[in-house]
C-alpha cells in the first residue's frame, strides 16, 4: 500500500475503487490511499516503489519454491512472480472477494493454475494454520492506509515465523509514518530473534522490513552484490540501489550486513 492523495473516481464496489490517471490504473480500498497500480502500457512492470522494494527478498532467497502472500491488492507482485519465476509456486490470501474480482477484471491478474493459487480467507488465520509452508511470506494487507490489527499482533508474527521454512524470510510493508511502527517492529524482532533488517522504499513513504527464520546473522556484501548481478539478467529491479539502501539504515561492517534490529527513524 502506498499513501497518495489525488482526485479520482471510476469504479465503486462496496469499498473497492479503481481510478485511472496518466496511463496508470490504481486500486483504492475504502479511501484515497493507493493499494496497487499498473502502467497500462507496461503491465508486466511493478509500478510502485514499495512493491519493487518488497521484491528485494530476492537478494536473500533468489529461488524460493513457495511464496505466500497476505493481501492481493491489484495483484502486481503475485503477477510479477508468476511471470518471472517459473520455479516458484505462489499462494495469495485475500479476505475480500471483490478485491480479487477487481484484480482479474481491471489489473490483468491471471487465473489460478499449477503455480498460482488464490484463497479468499482471513490472512492471519491462514498463516496460523499453515506451519512450515513457505520460503517467503509477503505481508501487504491494508485497508485505507492502515494495516488490519490482526496482522500486527505478537501472535501473528509468531505464527508467521512458524509458517516459514528454515532460512525463510518474512517481508512486511509498513507506512514509514505509522504511529505504532516502533511497537510493531519490536514484535517482529521478538518473534524472529532480532534477525531483522529494514529498507526504505525509494519515495521514503514505505518502510519494508525483512525478518529471517534461523538464518546466519551476517551476510557478505560480496555475496549480495554477486546475486544482484545474476538477478539483473531476469529481473528489471534496482537491486544495486537496494543494497545501498540496506547499508544506510542497518548495522553492518565493511564486509558484512548484520541481521540485527535496526532503528525505526
Amino acid at each position: 500500500m502506498k499513501s497518495k492523495t489525488k482526485n479520482w473516481f471510476a469504479l465503486r464496489r462496496a469499498g473497492v475503487e479503481v481510478s485511472e490517471e496518466d496511463g496508470v490504473r490504481s486500486l483504492h480500498l475504502g479511501g484515497d490511499a493507493i493499494q496497487s497500480s499498473i502502467r497500462l502500457a507496461r503491465p508486466d512492470e511493478l509500478a510502485l516503489d514499495y512493491t519493487r522494494a518488497m521484491m528485494a527478498f530476492l537478494l536473500f532467497r533468489p529461488l524460493p519454491r513457495e511464496v505466500l502472500m497476505i493481501g492481493l491488492g491489484g495483484g502486481s507482485m503475485a503477477r510479477y512472480i508468476h511471470q518471472r519465476m517459473p520455479g516458484t509456486r505462489t499462494t495469495v490470501v485475500e479476505i475480500n472477494a471483490k478485491v480479487l474480482a477487481a484484480a482479474r477484471s481491471m489489473f490483468h491478474f491471471p487465473a489460478d493454475d499449477a503455480r498460482l493459487k488464490t484463497e479468499i480467507a482471513d490472512g492471519a488465520d491462514y498463516v496460523r494454520d499453515h506451519a512450515e509452508s513457505a520460503d517467503v511470506l509477503l505481508v501487504d494487507g491494508f485497508d485505507d492506509g492502515r494495516q488490519p490489527a490482526a496482522l500486527c499482533t505478537q501472535s501473528f508474527y509468531d505464527a508467521a515465523h512458524a509458517a516459514l521454512r528454515t532460512g525463510g524470510v518474512m517481508v512486511v510493508n509498513f507506512m514509514a509514518q505509522e504511529k505504532k511502527l516502533d511497537v510493531f517492529l519490536q514484535r517482529v524482532e521478538k518473534s524472529f530473534d532480532e534477525r531483522v533488517i529494514h529498507l526504505n522504499a525509494a519515495d521514503r513513504v514505505n518502510r519494508i522490513v525483512f525478518a529471517f527464520k534461523r538464518h546466519p546473522r551476517e551476510i557478505a556484501w560480496a555475496e549480495l552484490n554477486k546475486r544482484a548481478r545474476q538477478l539483473k539478467k531476469i529481473h528489471d529491479l534496482p537491486l544495486e540501489e537496494f543494497i545501498t539502501g540496506l547499508k544506510e539504515i542497518n548495522p553492518h561492517t565493511r564486509v558484512n550486513l548484520r541481521l540485527r534490529a535496526a532503528a525505526a527513524d
